[in-house]
């Protein structure tokens, strides 16, 4: 009676089931296995596993090794929908000791490393975020720790509070890496949302296939390889605190129209559903483009331009507020230098330097730049000659001096430095791709060789 009931018996099992003989002919397949892989008993069953390997079904078969060996064997498969599946394949012997079958047991891991890599994404955040918190705790650093000095950031500071207790919508500009999205959470920390969600999206990395599902969110089924479960997206998760869109100058022309709608009506629907849902949001935008010039180059909605510019931050470059380069050099010496555990401080020459260099890339820049510097330097003293060469002719200007006094001593300190890393004339003029002769008369001339 259980032999009728076989087959029945296979499909009641959670696990798929693949039966194999002594040579590789499959033999039975159950429901469970076919759900898992996309494929059907029909393409399997008489078919040998090798057969089957060779023809791309699946890019493992057990069964060979298991029949040789006799021992239970197990690995890891990509099934044709996408799954990822453990293989644990067991031998079956006959009254003479012999592998008569081979049974492979299929469990889906799919949910499971999706979640084992969720965890360690979560674990390395905490770390992070365990990290951070002692830094701070410890040196009582926090947004606002750096004091402007300039009067240009301290009026911006003002209006920032200013606007920071009201709901209206704010609109940053200003150039590349001055810090819009550091005042952009500064805003959301000093409002009535600070104990709610607060969620960045650069507009110009989203691929602009994906931008309207991303926003958006989706419903299940809502378009080929979606979520089964459908997905919110973050104007759902941002409901009740703050969305910070940066660079919404890079927003596609055709989702500026729907973000417009969003902003007027605070309501979405998900891609694939007629279901409205109403959403409480604060809105910050920031770009470093002039929309206003984008408008009249049709490449930005002027309706959707006038809805940002509510309350706007203009947020001056480094060079337009010097005041503050030493407080911001001061703040990032200190954050580094605890957390690389180092000492590193900077000369007086070498302050000067970064109060004359015009920082292109602003704080961003600034902050890269020390913290290469005490990554990387080997001493706790660093002078203006251990900065970057780019650095040295704007900052080495001295109304004082002329010209070729000033490059004589830069020309000085590059050989010294030279010598000492290199040890001897021939490897400095190796270094330098120059004659040794030409070295040789250079450190005479400065009286480096005795």
């Amino acid at each position: 009676m259980v032999k009728g009931y076989f087959d029945r018996i296979l499909d009641v099992l959670s696990d798929g089931v693949y039966i194999s003989d002594d040579v590789g002919v499959t033999l039975k397949v159950n429901s469970a296995y076919e759900q898992l892989t996309g494929l059907k008993k029909e393409e399997l069953l008489g078919k040998n596993v090798r057969e089957l390997k060779s023809e791309g079904k699946y890019d493992v078969a057990l069964n060979p090794e298991i029949v040789r060996s006799g021992k239970p064997k197990t690995s890891v498969q990509v099934t044709r929908v996408g799954r990822k599946v453990i293989l644990n394949g067991y031998p079956v012997f006959d009254k003479a000791g012999k592998v008569a079958l081979v049974v492979t047991f299929v469990r889906d891991v799919t949910l499971l490393s999706q979640l084992k890599e969720q965890l360690a994404y979560q674990k390395e955040l905490i770390d992070g975020y365990h990290s951070e918190v002692q830094y701070l705790s410890k040196k009582e650093f926090h947004s606002s720790f750096v004091v402007p000095e300039s009067k240009e950031m301290r009026s911006l500071i003002n209006s920032l509070g200013n606007v920071a207790r009201t709901d209206a919508t704010v609109l940053i500009l200003g150039e590349t890496g001055v810090g819009k999205d550091v005042l952009a959470r500064r805003i959301h920390e000093n409002s009535l949302r600070y104990n709610q969600p607060f969620f960045k999206i650069d507009c110009a990395s989203i691929p602009q296939n994906l931008v309207e599902s991303e926003l958006f969110g989706y419903d299940p089924g809502a378009f080929s390889g979606a979520n089964t479960k459908g997905k919110p997206g973050f104007f759902e998760m941002a409901n009740k605190g703050t969305l910070f869109l940066d660079e919404i100058g890079e927003l596609p022309i055709s989702m500026q129209c729907k973000l417009l709608r969003v902003l007027q009506d605070q309501e979405i629907m998900r891609i694939g559903s007629t279901k409205v849902r109403k959403v409480d949001i604060r809105f910050i935008a920031a770009t470093n483009r002039n929309l206003e010039d984008a408008v009249r180059e049709g490449t930005f909605r002027s309706d959707l331009f006038y809805r940002l510019r509510v309350a706007v931050l203009n947020v001056p470059s480094l060079r337009e507020r010097k005041e503050d380069i030493v407080p911001l050099t001061e703040f990032f010496l200190e954050k580094y230098n605890y957390k690389y555990k180092k000492r590193l401080c900077l000369s007086n020459d070498a302050l000067k330097v970064l109060q004359n260099y015009r920082w292109p890339g602003n704080i961003r820049e600034m902050e890269n730049m020390i913290q290469s510097l005490i990554v990387t330097s080997e001493q706790e003293f660093i002078d203006m000659f251990d900065l970057p060469s780019y650095m040295l002719p704007v900052a080495a200007h001295d109304e004082s001096r002329s010209l070729n006094d000033i490059m004589a001593d830069i020309e000085k300190e590059l050989l010294k430095k030279a010598l000492e890393v290199n040890g001897t004339v021939a490897r400095v003029a190796k270094a330098f791709k120059i004659d040794r002769t030409t070295v040789f008369r250079k450190m005479k001339k400065y009286s480096l060789i005795r």
